[in-house]
């Protein structure tokens, strides 16, 4: 009992430690975007290339897990995530910004893909809670990040070379989580794919990637400062650890796919609010949606398609395939759209997640 006691606490102290990290990874970008358009030089479109590349390496982190099917520790993310920001914060050229957002989504896919199932898996019935509790974890660098990059005078590089440091200060305290320890699960039993929630795992992170990402360059297209854009995000970010935070004492009484439609919900609500009173107020509570849609969707995936040591990679690709997509579309659009024209891109993806979500319910939470 004291060994599993001690596995789970080291499992735990690395997973809140890497989903800091995580956190920050996520949220740096979004203030990085107007600053590399500087610059580079760069259209709202192509600034959008280091989004979808971020995402495209998350991805790909994601397959080395699912190929791996519980064989691989924390470590080999960390070390992405290391390197990826080095590259990110030391190079001139732009196209190896990219790779280097590539390499630092790499380590933030398979991070991910490592801890979020076996933290599920490791608490048993508390495991939704204990999940919560990790991805409130992450809000607090994701509300980190924007305010760290103000105090360091706006410089990306700056940034990602104090993320590199902390990442390795993790690599080097995480040797005690092994690839076999606390939650981890190697079973190969076979699975069915359940394509609704693949589905709605697609569009909602897609979403949630489109406001963390591109939500600071919306809010400066509708007007406002780049400072003040940068501190509303980091209020996204209060209003998005709020909500996971809750999540900590109500997801194992909540059905997970009620709290999905819930965020859903929210998202419309406020993309309406932004677009016909003011961003100013709006764009913050987004985060309260943004924090819910993956929790809902990935226990939900959990329960429809069963233990295989594979599931949790591929319900976690299905949504990353949105990340890398849908901030793409967003950010070549939005320009012809007006100044508000990303939160109608937001309100037609949120629409169409509540019109499927309601009639499917039941038998999603059954």
């Amino acid at each position: 009992m004291q060994d599993i006691t001690a596995t789970r606490r080291a499992l735990l102290v690395s997973g809140l430690a890497t989903f800091v990290l995580l956190g920050v990874a996520q949220a740096i970008i979004g203030p990085a975007l107007p600053v590399y358009q500087q610059m580079f030089g760069l259209t709202t479109g192509g600034a959008g290339w280091l989004v979808s590349g971020f995402w495209i390496g998350c991805f790909l982190g994601v397959i080395g897990i699912y190929l791996g099917a519980g064989r691989i520790g924390p470590r080999p993310g960390l070390a992405g995530s290391a390197a990826g920001a080095l590259i990110m914060g030391l190079s001139p050229w732009w196209p190896a910004v990219i790779l280097g957002g590539v390499v630092f989504g790499a380590g933030y896919g398979s991070l991910s893909a490592v801890f979020n199932p076996r933290i599920l898996s490791a608490y048993g019935a508390r495991g939704p809670s204990m999940m919560g509790l990790l991805n409130a974890i992450f809000s607090l660098g994701a509300i980190a990040a924007p305010l760290v990059f103000l105090a360091l005078g706006g410089s990306p590089r700056d940034t990602l070379l104090v993320t590199a440091l902390f990442a390795a200060l993790i690599w080097l305290g995480s040797g005690g989580v092994s690839r076999g320890g606390a939650g981890a699960n190697q079973a190969q039993t076979g699975f069915r794919l359940h394509w609704p929630i693949l589905a709605f795992g697609v569009l909602a992170i897609g979403v949630e990637a489109s406001l963390v990402s591109l939500g600071p360059t919306a809010l400066i297209r509708a007007g406002l400062e780049e400072t003040q854009a940068a501190r509303l995000f980091s209020l996204f970010y209060v209003a998005y650890l709020l909500a996971r935070t809750s999540l900590i004492f109500v997801a194992s009484r909540i059905p997970a796919f009620t709290i999905f439609s819930g965020a859903v919900a929210v998202t419309l609500a406020c993309a309406l609010g932004a677009i016909f009173i003011s961003p100013v107020w709006f764009f913050p509570p987004l985060g309260i949606s943004a924090s819910l849609f993956f929790q809902g969707f990935f226990v939900t995936g959990i329960r429809k398609m069963g233990t295989d040591a594979r599931v949790p990679s591929v319900i976690i690709a299905s949504g990353l395939l949105g990340a890398i997509v849908l901030p793409l579309i967003c950010a070549r659009l939005m320009d012809g759209l007006g100044d508000r024209g990303f939160f109608w891109l937001i309100l037609a993806a949120s629409v169409a997640m509540l019109a499927a979500a309601v009639p499917m319910h039941r038998q999603m939470v059954r």
